[in-house]
Parts: C-alpha cells; sequence; structure tokens
C-alpha cells in the first residue's frame, strides 16, 4: 500500500501540481504520481487518469477519492 496521507486531505479535491509535483515551487512538491503534466493529461484524454471537475472557469480539479482510487490501481 502506497502511503499518501502526508499530501492528500480526506476528501476534497486536489489540483494538477499536487498530483505530478512541482519541483519549482517553493519549496518543492513532491509527485504523488512521478509523470510529467502533459503525460498526466494525455493520460486523462484517454482514459488512464480519472477526468477532472472544472471548479470554476479557469479551475480545474481532481477528487482526492479519484486520485487515491488511482494510486491504489497502479500499486497493485
Amino acid at each position: 500500500m502506497v502511503k499518501t496521507s502526508n499530501q492528500l486531505p480526506e476528501t476534497g479535491f486536489v489540483r494538477i501540481w499536487q498530483i505530478v509535483g512541482n519541483p519549482k515551487a517553493n519549496p518543492p512538491i513532491t509527485p504523488l504520481i512521478p509523470v510529467s503534466r502533459t503525460s498526466f493529461l494525455n493520460g486523462v484524454k484517454s482514459g488512464k487518469y480519472p477526468k477532472p471537475v472544472k471548479l470554476g472557469e479557469r479551475t480545474t480539479a481532481w477528487r482526492v477519492s479519484d486520485i487515491k482510487n488511482l494510486i491504489e490501481k497502479l500499486g497493485a
């Protein structure tokens, strides 16, 4: 089982940089899924990764439950 409790809230939504990380942030954000942003978005398009939810006109996020399920599936 992959430990994600340090980086993921119990419920809610996460943005893409919380999923794929951001080494340029201060402090750097470690990735939950070690792929590039482009690879992750291509995986969303192909159905490999969960679809996002639009929270506003310019705000896209993923459900924490969907990301936890994805991590469990990838770890199996």
